[in-house]
């Protein structure tokens, strides 16, 4: 990880849990632009900051 952690990101326990369920093309798959991780980290503070309009 090449950015700063955020409170709500994934810890490596809960990783290995989720992990299995999210995986279901190859790790290598042409249309994978970002990794799978951070794209649950980003998903999960959206759940926890939510995305409040002005």
């Amino acid at each position: 990880m090449t950015r700063k952690p955020y409170p709500s990101d994934i810890s490596e326990e809960e990783w290995h849990f989720v992990a299995p369920y999210l995986r279901l093309m190859d790790v290598n798959a042409p249309q994978r632009r970002h990794d799978l991780r951070e794209v649950f980290n980003a998903l999960r503070w959206l759940a926890r900051a939510g995305a409040p309009w002005r």
